[in-house]
């Protein structure tokens, strides 16, 4: 969700994005943690077969909100349930999980519902002297409405041919669509600012701008959320560093299972994590502007789960960070964040990120790096 703050109790936050309604999700936690395990290994070929049968059946279940191919607890590759444990009866709902499926074990997991992230010694909310890097808070200037204000984190630099953007997510900079509390619906041009709403006391004046939006309407009709802002000439730094990683790599990669990534983002800085999911499901309800009201539940595929035990990885306002492998110099860029629980995160595949850009803005979309 983006992170957002009362007017009259700056210090008060709150949550503005809905509820992931459910996640099915291709996982697998480590038994070695240095393994990686691809698309490619024949026992994923072989659950993911099985649990396509499954995964009707078990979605209709009462309270689960996933499916996952994962670890029993003995450490054996099996079919994992997630049950909501704030739902209406998970106790009864966990008893009535056949303990195997197909053949195949499965394997019951307690967990909260899920929700879209918005809102070290190095601080990523200050107002930093430009050019700025990114990995810092961020947002639309006018996200403040019903009595709140928004923001989330300017996550990455891409490039368009020789054109910059500031890359983060469709709720951090578009998701105002109602004039309702703010008389006001984004729109191309508007500022993107540094820091967002949310850090300034909800006053833009005491903010930056580094960015004009770029409106690419990512949501609700597309399978990635993301949105951009060129960038205003020297404002942002133009090697693309990010806070406490520094300059990417202009390469992508693609995600694995137990591959080690990071994150700088607004909230929780610096995090570390393994990737534990491929090719998730996911629904999420989306508001209409800051404290609104409903606009639309969209529904993800192809999407990576990342561990997130007590939001350790990703929280409010870290919406837009961009995930990279966790390399010292140069890393790859992995995924794009915009969801989670207390126990996992969500990331738009990178490339599915950067093919939907190029397709809005007629040319090639690429990470600014090294």
């Amino acid at each position: 969700m983006k992170e957002s703050q009362l007017l009259k109790t700056i210090l008060g936050m709150a949550s503005t994005i809905g509820t992931l309604l459910c996640l099915s999700v291709f996982a697998s936690a480590a038994i070695h943690p240095e393994q990686e395990w691809s698309y490619n290994h024949p026992r994923i070929h072989q659950l993911i077969t099985v649990h396509e049968k499954v995964k009707p059946e078990v979605m209709a279940m009462e309270d689960v909100i996933g499916t996952a191919i994962g670890h029993d607890e003995n450490g054996e590759p099996g079919i994992v349930v997630y049950v909501n444990q704030h739902g209406k009866h998970p106790a009864k709902s966990v008893r009535n999980i056949p303990s195997n499926l197909h053949g195949e074990n499965i394997t019951v997991e307690l967990t909260e519902p899920f929700h879209a992230f918005t809102t070290s010694s190095v601080s990523h909310t200050v107002k930093q002297a430009a050019p700025i890097q990114l990995g810092t808070s961020g947002g639309w200037s006018y996200d403040l409405a019903n009595g709140y204000c928004c923001g989330g984190t300017l996550g990455s630099l891409i490039k368009v041919g020789s054109t910059q953007y500031i890359m983060s997510n469709y709720h951090v900079f578009e998701a105002d669509i109602v004039s309702g509390g703010n008389q006001k619906v984004s729109a191309t041009g508007d500022p993107i600012i540094q820091p967002g709403l949310i850090d300034v006391g909800c006053s833009a004046s005491k903010a930056q701008k580094v960015g004009s939006l770029r409106k690419i309407s990512s949501l609700p009709n597309s399978n990635v959320d993301v949105s951009l802002a060129q960038v205003v000439p020297g404002m942002v730094n133009a090697t693309g560093s990010i806070l406490e990683i520094g300059t990417i790599s202009s390469a992508t990669i693609p995600a694995s299972l137990n591959k080690a990534v990071k994150k700088s983002g607004r909230t929780s800085k610096l995090t570390h994590s393994i990737i534990t999911g491929l090719n998730a499901t996911v629904s999420v309800t989306y508001e209409n502007e800051c404290a609104g009201g409903t606009a639309f539940t969209k529904t993800f595929t192809g999407q990576i789960i990342i561990k997130n035990p007590s939001s350790s990885f990703l929280a409010s306002g870290d919406s837009g960070s961009l995930m990279v492998e966790d390399v010292t110099i140069n890393p790859k860029a992995v995924g794009l964040l915009f969801a989670g629980s207390t126990t996992l995160a969500v990331a738009n595949p990178i490339n599915d990120v950067l093919t939907y850009i190029s397709g809005k803005l007629g040319g090639t979309a690429s990470m600014v790096g090294n």
